[in-house]
């Protein structure tokens, strides 16, 4: 199995993807705008939110991968973001990083509309 951390590299990218592609899809926007709008998205505080409205959702599998991904060890926490959220947020990575090379896109869709509803305030989960 891979390092979690390895997991969360290409689940960063995964990740921020979706969010890129769903904002230029909602509307025309200068691209200073877009990349203001994807950062907020895929911090590691909104990493932090999106895996909680999702957790009811995670297989005994995937949460595994999500947890291995929460304890890494990691080299050190970005300025502005908490302990506990980067945590998180790289846990998230690491289940996204897993998905997409089992290629589980599907998944990963099925998991990201949800983060998008509790975004919205639509989220049933929790």
């Amino acid at each position: 199995m891979m390092s979690p951390l390895t997991l969360a590299f290409i689940g960063d990218t995964v990740f921020d993807l979706l969010v890129r592609s769903e904002l230029v899809c909602e509307a025309n926007r200068p691209v200073d705008a877009l990349h203001k709008s994807a950062a907020k998205r895929v911090c590691a505080s909104a990493q932090a939110s999106s895996i909680k409205s999702i957790m009811p959702m995670l297989s005994e599998e995937e949460e595994a991968v999500f947890k291995r991904g929460r304890n890494a060890k990691t080299g050190g926490i970005p300025k502005h973001q908490s302990s506990a959220d980067y945590h998180h947020a790289t846990g998230l990575e690491s289940l996204f990083g897993w998905l997409y090379l089992r290629g589980e896109t599907d998944r990963i869709n099925e998991l990201f509309d949800e983060i998008k509803k509790a975004e919205n305030g639509e989220n049933n989960n929790g």
